[in-house]
Order: C-alpha cells, then structure tokens, then sequence
C-alpha cells in the first residue's frame, strides 16, 4: 500500500471526528491553522493550489478572503466534506502529492499551501519539483509539517536524524484511530526543499499567544516545551519576489 492510499484510507475512516475536532480543537483553530494563515500574505486575486485541504476549513478562509482555489485531498471523504462547506467556490480535486499535479498547469498559481500534510509522504523531492513546476515566477510555497523535536522524542530518541515510518492512535470525539507518517529532522526538510530549487524566506516556531493560555494554559506550557509543529515560507532560488503586499 502506498503512503497516499494508506493515508486516504486512514481519513476516510477518521473524517467526520477528525473534522469537528480540528474545527474547534486547540492545536488546530488556535495554533496550526493562525499560524499557517499568518504566512500567507494577502492571498486577494490570488491563484491558490491547497493540497491536502481536509474538510476545508482553511480553503474557506482563503475564499473569504478573495483568492481563487483549487484545493485538493486524497481522502474522498474528507473532500465530500470540503464540498459541503465550500459549495462551488473552490475548484476540488481528488489526488495525491506522490501522483503529481497533472491537472494543474505549469507556471499557473501564484501560492501552494500544505497544511499539516507533507509528512504523510516518504520523498519530498518529487512534490517541490511539482509545487515549483506549477508555480509561476516568485511563487510561494508556505507549509506547515510536525516539528523534528517532537517526533525525535517520541518515536526516534535513539536517532534524530533517522527518516522513520510511524504509526499513532488519536483519540477524537472519544473513538481511537490509527494514523501513519513520515518523522524527519530538520536537515531533510531542508535539503529537499533546496535540492527543488526554493530558498527558505522564513522558518517558523510559533509562540502560543494568550487565547490559547486564557482557554487552557497546559496546553500552552506544552507548546513551549514539547513544540507540536514547524511553519516555512520558500520562494523559487533566481526568480523574482512575489508581491504579497
């Protein structure tokens, strides 16, 4: 089974817990998503390309605020749910980051966004050459991923630097479900993002602000202390800067 068939099977299954928790959920709606977004830039006219949308939460936010999207999920019904929250607005594709992006055309999108999707796949190389194929010139890419020290310290204490397949089971809406991916240190993440031909603009650890300490400060002591995800925004190497006003 291939990552992206494991990983469509394994939201599939999750997709409506996974939905409500991540709408109202900590980590995602006061941490990740914010976060993501604040990369960004004013994505207004924009052309968006959203891989690994979910249930679209964000693919909603980047309509409300005037870009034009294509987003897509290898999960149909997470995608099922993306369209019930985004009727029409958004172009939505079923697909997978390790098939490519054939039906996007080159040089045709000004932004790709991953949200808290790179690390469902083995070899980056292949999808930045794809994100760097359809991006037209001074394009971005901002993506968020899990943070190298967290994944180090669960799953390969013995070996930062191992690139190492792993399963968890989250607990959502009180129901256990198993999800695999990718750890990687940090050094990978950088040498593919370089070796397909991006420059790191900027490179995130977000500090957890004082919503997430008022709601609930355990939370926010274990985002300083056990960081949960890590935020880039890369830009093609030669290529003119991309206006994000």
């Amino acid at each position: 089974m291939s990552d992206s068939e494991r990983s469509a099977q394994q939201y599939d299954e999750m997709a409506v817990s996974y939905a409500a928790e991540n709408e109202t959920n900590i980590f995602n709606s006061l941490f990740e998503r914010p976060s993501t977004i604040t990369l960004l830039g004013d994505v207004s006219g924009r052309a968006v390309l959203e891989v690994g949308c979910g249930a679209g939460p964000l693919t909603a936010w980047l309509l409300d605020h005037g870009a034009e999207v294509t987003a897509m999920d290898a999960s149909p019904r997470m995608l099922d749910l993306a369209r019930q929250r985004v009727g029409n607005r958004a172009g939505l594709v079923a697909g997978s980051l390790e098939d490519g992006l054939d039906f996007q055309p080159d040089r045709s999108v000004d932004l790709v966004v991953a949200s808290l999707v790179l690390h469902y796949v083995r070899d980056w190389h292949p999808v930045f050459s794809e994100f760097r194929r359809v991006l037209v010139p001074g394009g971005v890419v901002v993506f968020s991923t899990h943070h190298p020290a967290m994944d180090w310290q669960l799953h390969s204490v013995e070996d930062y630097f191992a690139v190492k397949q792993v399963t968890e089971t989250w607990t959502m809406l009180g129901e256990p479900f198993d999800v695999t991916f990718w750890r990687r240190p940090l050094t990978a993440m950088t040498a593919a993002v370089s070796s397909a031909g991006f420059v790191i603009e900027q490179l995130v650890e977000p500090v957890p602000g004082p919503e997430i300490e008022q709601r609930d400060p355990e939370i926010a002591r274990r985002l300083r202390t056990e960081p949960s995800f890590i935020f880039f925004r890369v830009r093609q190497q030669g290529e003119c800067v991309l206006d994000v006003r």
